[in-house]
């Protein structure tokens, strides 16, 4: 949200002004949806670990996706597999850098922790019969991992979870 040519994001429940890098320029929060098989690595695991890197992608539009990624944005946390739902709400904590899993260049991952777990998850079903969220990439493009959303579909996803 900007107030008076200032960023500011809603961060349980208070508003806090969102800082980019040690220049102290100010940003403005990006929403994405990040795709992970449950059985591989599950909401669950990612509580318990209290975070993660994003690797493994190699996909050039996710990739670029993550590039695109800065600290304070928000994603949400998807389960694609036998029961695709969102799960829950993660933020960055740490900007592209180069994929540990690879040596390949061309590929990077992000940090990320949990913020928040979905009071009621979000079936891939519920999000197909809501007209707000009939231009998400998931609908679209459901093979891509990474992907951003505008501010109004990630929150009327959130209100769908709440």
């Amino acid at each position: 949200m900007v107030k008076g040519g200032r960023n500011f994001r809603i961060y349980k429940g208070e508003e806090k002004e969102v800082t980019v890098g040690d220049s102290g320029d100010k940003k403005q929060m990006s929403y994405w949806l990040i795709k992970q098989e449950p059985e591989t690595y599950s909401w669950e695991d990612f509580v318990r670990d209290g975070g993660t890197f994003w690797d493994g992608v190699r996909n050039y539009q996710a990739r670029n996706n993550l590039r695109e990624m800065k600290v304070g944005d928000s994603a949400l946390f998807y389960h694609s597999g036998k029961v695709p739902e969102v799960v829950g709400v993660a933020e960055v904590t740490k900007p592209a850098y180069q994929d540990p899993t690879t040596t390949d260049e061309r590929w990077v991952a992000v940090d990320v922790r949990p913020v928040k777990e979905m009071k009621h998850r979000v079936s891939l079903a519920s999000l197909r019969a809501n007209s707000k969220l009939k231009d998400i990439p998931l609908l679209k493009q459901g093979q891509l991992s990474v992907m951003p959303l505008t501010k109004a579909q990630y929150n009327e996803i959130l209100r769908l979870g709440s």
